[in-house]
């Protein structure tokens, strides 16, 4: 039995070989990419860039112009608290930094144990129910601060 590693790897072989000599192809390799590691290590842009026979720093330029391709490795909860203005003046600020207490991480940042990753975010479109908070695909409404601790104990 293959270890995931190796697995990945093999994936990986695959996406390189699907892409070879197609024009184009950087935004869908770092995608395909990106499933398979969960973000873009630093080794697997300079083999893209090897294999599209570009610079390192054109992959790395592409990868880290579009907010999609992620850099670090990426919680295994992802935490969305929502900026938008409705959400501001319900208190947001006040839901982000119990999130961000709760934690022990700052917005951007992932938890050593890789549980949790805070990602700002401008709106979620869930005016109505100010101010929200999303965690993986479950939107939180109305939220206090005070909930915060356990609607995050849900996802331990």
């Amino acid at each position: 039995m293959a270890c995931p590693e190796e697995e990945r790897e093999r994936a990986f072989e695959g996406v390189l070989a699907k892409y070879r000599d197609r024009p184009g192809a950087t935004i869908p390799l770092l995608q395909e990419a990106q499933e398979i590691y969960g973000y873009l290590p630093q080794e697997v842009i300079r083999r893209i860039a090897r294999e599209l026979r570009q610079p390192v720093s054109r992959v790395f330029g592409v990868a880290t112009f579009y907010a999609q391709f992620h850099l670090r490795p990426r919680g295994r909860h992802v935490i969305r608290v929502c900026q938008g203005t409705a959400c501001h003046v319900k208190g947001s600020a006040n839901v982000l930094e119990a999130v961000e207490e709760e934690l022990g991480i700052r917005r951007g940042e992932t938890t050593g144990d890789l549980r949790f990753t805070i990602e700002p975010v401008a709106c979620l479109g869930c005016c109505g129910l100010a101010p929200v908070m999303m965690v993986d695909e479950d939107t939180h409404g109305r939220l206090t601060k005070d909930q915060v601790p356990r609607i995050l104990a849900r996802y331990a």
